[in-house]
């Protein structure tokens, strides 16, 4: 559709998006039937990849009975069911769900149950979040608060609170190699300069996506940064809602430490996409004090809990533990990991490649000597991810870089990805990477 004659907002205002027609496992198809790999899952959510008819057949079912019914009438037995199984599947006592549409609104509803654990407990006045440069946490004004992504905190800056405070775990940029016990130091002087009396809780993403193009922690951060939190009296908050649900190999990526959170955030690969659907998931010790008190959480959606959503849900992870889909994740990762390493060998802007299952950061440079960033306006993330398009491949654009300056791409593939899907993959890639090279650097490989 021309760009004159739509009334759809869309990312660019002034650009011509192809329309898509329909999706199968990993590839979609546009309204003229070109077929792109969807390499990224969309916006790292469709890990099962497209058009399962198994999840539709459960959503069809489902809405013959009924679509929506209000949580302050009804309960219903899709969302009842999804919580029964997270309670089954995800570690320590994290056996309570709270159904959102949307990761911005887990990460406002863990805020808002963070602080009122701590006020049904009698100290109201822990009030404050702590969070990290180089983070997302949503778009919504609470979560973008707690956000360290430069970009788009920077036009709202004047409504935000000023709440990243620690520095993120980066080790290819680290100057100096730190440590899990260096990471926790900084936490407990910070902690100790604003007063642990104040601080309600610390929210973290196990592997930080959108704004540091997968970040993967060094052995011990979690553990060491958990027993600081622990000291304190301060609830760990973890923002799985780009890594959860297998993404990483693990149904929470932040099983890779041996730090269970108090509250858990859940999105994306929680429906595959297939249906708006988030969840906040809280321990019972989180819960206990709320509901000796009040009985009530502070939160509330006109879509919470939706049945339709919630079949959707049920039904992904029912096909996800089905084809041990998390497992494949893990080893398919492990795979293409090794294989993009081959690519970064020979490519004159890819820097580092980093990441866990199939959760993969590409950070491109100008320089990959002295680690140089390519010049912001040169808007690298957006030509790698234009170009590949092009070619039929889609990639999803991150940032990088200690203040967020630097540009990255994030490879996150559906779990079903098959071998000859990989391959064509990186045979895209690679013909993107080329042609990128030659425009950036103004000379031929």
């Amino acid at each position: 559709m021309a760009k004159d004659e739509s009334y759809l907002i869309k990312p660019l205002l002034d650009r011509n998006y192809p329309c898509v027609s329909y999706g199968k496992g990993a590839a979609l198809y546009d309204m003229d039937g070109k077929r792109y790999l969807d390499a990224c899952s969309g916006a790292v959510t469709a890990s099962i990849g497209h058009g399962v008819d198994e999840v539709v057949q459960a959503m069809y079912e489902q809405a013959r009975k009924v679509s929506f019914v209000y949580r302050s009438q009804f309960t219903n037995e899709p969302a009842e069911r999804l919580a029964m199984k997270l309670a089954e599947q995800l570690p320590g006592q994290l056996n309570h769900s709270f159904f959102v549409n949307s990761g911005s609104e887990a990460t406002e509803t863990a805020i808002k149950i963070s602080i009122q654990y701590w006020q049904e407990r009698g100290r109201p006045e822990k009030t404050l979040i702590l969070s990290r440069w180089m983070s997302y946490h949503g778009i919504t004004q609470g979560a973008l608060s707690l956000s360290g992504h430069y970009e788009r905190r920077q036009r709202f800056e004047g409504m935000l609170d000023r709440l990243p405070f620690l520095s993120p775990p980066y080790p290819y940029r680290q100057v100096r190699e730190m440590s899990g016990v260096d990471y926790a130091e900084e936490l407990d002087h910070l902690i100790e300069q604003i007063g642990p009396h104040r601080i309600a809780a610390f929210i973290a993403e196990p592997i930080v996506g959108a704004a540091g193009t997968a970040l993967v922690p060094g052995e011990w951060y979690y553990e060491a940064l958990k027993q600081v939190l622990d000291q304190h009296d301060i609830l760990f908050i973890c923002d799985e809602v780009m890594t959860g649900m297998g993404r990483t190999g693990k149904d929470l990526a932040i099983e890779h430490w041996d730090a269970t959170p108090d509250i858990v955030t859940l999105g994306k690969g929680l429906s595959a996409g297939y249906a708006p659907l988030a969840a906040t998931v809280v321990a019972d010790h989180v819960l206990e004090p709320i509901q000796a008190g009040s009985n009530l959480i502070m939160s509330g959606h006109t879509f919470s809990a939706n049945p339709l959503s919630c079949a959707a849900g049920l039904a992904v992870l029912h096909y996800v533990k089905k084809h041990d889909l998390v497992k494949r994740a893990a080893t398919i990762g492990e795979k293409l990991i090794e294989d993009l390493q081959e690519i970064q060998t020979a490519s004159a802007i890819v820097g580092d490649v980093r990441g866990k299952g199939l959760l993969i950061g590409l950070e491109f440079v100008k320089n990959k000597a002295t680690k140089a960033p390519f010049p912001k306006d040169a808007q690298v993330a957006a030509v790698i991810v234009n170009e590949a398009q092009r070619q039929g491949l889609l990639l999803y654009p991150s940032a990088a870089g200690l203040k967020g300056e630097g540009a990255g791409c994030l490879i996150a593939p559906p779990f079903t990805l098959t071998k000859e899907e990989r391959c064509e993959l990186l045979g895209k890639l690679a013909r993107t990477l080329e042609r990128v090279e030659k425009q950036l650097l103004g000379a031929e490989k």
